[in-house]
């Protein structure tokens, strides 16, 4: 038995960092992931897509309304079909960002089962990743936090999410808010087998439309894996996290079709090296603490004039620049952790847009003037706005870091940007030495007891590891 040939998961991000992770975890099981800013076209798919197995667009619909939904995401779900993956995913943000008014994940459902609705099966939503902290029991999502584990109502950064704030873990209950669609729940306790698994899937679907499945651990992955994959035939599209293609890839190994891992070998030190962030996370707050305490420069930007549309980055950019010249690495920032004063400015998607727009003229700057070559954006909302002004067509996962925080080979029309090294970061993401491990680059043999359990546990050395030749 063998994988076919051709994608086997294609994919839509409702954000560009969530896109990002699910590449990640494709290319760095050994299957050629490719993200692309826009849906290809056949000639870009001509010259890029030759031999991917995996395939997706990194979008923004996170941060959209439901009218915004209702205009753009029909012809998203048709691209997914149109590729012939058998597993079509729309991926969503694995605590759950959502609104009924904003990143209505409910609508998303509903439109994609309006175009994908000739399979039967019930629509799977798979939210949890155990490897990366997040798990979900009894329809209760949770996520590591820090040293602690929490219930998403009760999690130090979601429960004071400033645009979406999470006043709810049950999964079904949540998604009770943005769609009327009936939701089951396919518990812990039924995980016990294949046979017990599709027992309950079947009974679930004679009432319930989507169904939230349960996963604390790495072997209820894997059996899920195997369900997703075995009933891709007659599933509309699998609704998730990054867990979903975790849980194939478990499969995957488990049933002996994919080989060992490659080799991983040393990215790197770069020696321009610049960091521009959007985010309001204290995890982010944290890593910025971090890397000024390790020499790095930081730069914090007029947020408040800049999202009154009134900022001048100039002072930002020099200073910048001076820093790369004196070859210490700069950090641009809009905010520290979500206590911080600025944070009240950012809280409309015009504002956002603005300060999106300014961290991207930062570090187009810093890369054209100051020869930067490899970048951090922070911020999942942040990650597609800098991206996109920066000429970004499309990217490929390079070298491993931390889960949902890798560097990115960017392909770009423009010379000075093809082949700029990008970590695409949610707020949430990485380990508080993430920029310095960023930067540094080291080789493998200093990553060998590096904690992979979750993206928030810290780190016991400073590896980065390139995962393909």
């Amino acid at each position: 038995m063998s994988l076919p040939n051709g994608p086997l998961v294609a994919w839509y991000g409702d954000d560009f960092t969530g896109a990002a992770a699910v590449a990640e975890v494709l290319e760095f099981a050994g299957l050629p992931s490719m993200v692309f800013l826009s849906a290809p076209d056949p000639a870009v798919l001509a010259r890029f897509g030759v031999g991917l197995r995996g395939i997706g667009i990194a979008g923004d619909a996170r941060a959209r309304s439901p009218e915004w939904m209702d205009r753009e995401l029909p012809e998203v779900f048709r691209w997914l079909a149109e590729t012939g993956a058998p597993v079509r995913h729309y991926k969503v943000c694995s605590t759950l960002d959502s609104s009924p008014q904003t990143g209505s994940i409910g609508r998303a459902m509903e439109l994609g089962l309006a175009a994908l609705g000739d399979r039967a099966g019930a629509l799977p939503v798979l939210i949890g990743a155990p490897g990366m902290g997040r798990w979900v029991a009894f329809g209760q999502l949770f996520a590591r936090a820090g040293d602690g584990i929490h219930r998403l109502d009760r999690h130090p950064v979601m429960a004071r999410h400033p645009v979406t704030p999470m006043d709810e873990a049950d999964i079904a209950r949540h998604l009770a808010r943005q769609t009327e669609l009936p939701t089951a729940n396919l518990m812990l306790s039924n995980l016990v087998s294949e046979s017990a698994v599709r027992a309950s899937w079947r009974s679930a679907e004679a009432g319930a439309r989507a169904l939230v499945l349960d996963s604390v651990d790495e072997a209820q992955m894997a059996l899920l894996g195997r369900i997703l994959w075995d009933d891709a035939p007659r599933i509309p599209f699998v609704v998730g996290s990054q867990g979903v293609e975790m849980a194939l890839v478990a499969h995957w190994r488990e049933a002996g079709l994919l080989p060992p891992p490659l080799a991983p070998r040393g990215l790197g030190r770069a020696e321009r090296f610049a960091v521009v962030s959007g985010s309001v996370s204290p995890t982010t707050a944290e890593q910025i603490a971090a890397a000024e305490a390790a020499g790095f420069v930081t730069i914090p930007l007029d947020t408040p004039a800049i999202a009154a549309g009134n900022g001048d980055l100039s002072n930002a950019v020099e200073q910048a620049l001076t820093a790369l010249a004196s070859g210490r690495s700069p950090i641009v920032h809009s905010a520290l952790g979500p206590t911080d004063p600025r944070v009240a400015t950012v809280s409309t998607p015009d504002a956002g847009d603005r300060i999106g727009a300014a961290l991207a003229h930062v570090l187009g700057a810093l890369i054209d003037r100051g020869g930067v070559t490899r970048a951090i954006i922070a911020g999942g909302d942040t990650s597609g706005r800098v991206a996109q002004a920066l000429g970004v067509a499309a990217l490929r996962p390079l070298a491993h870091v931390a889960p949902g925080a890798s560097v990115m080979r960017a392909f770009s029309s423009a010379p000075v940007r093809d082949g700029l090294e990008l970590v695409l970061k949610g707020g949430q993401m990485g380990p508080p030495d993430l920029f310095a491990r960023v930067r540094d680059g080291h080789a493998p043999e200093a990553d060998k007891t590096r904690d992979h359990r979750a993206t928030t546990s810290r780190p016991t050395s400073t590896g980065v590891t390139l995962c393909r030749p």
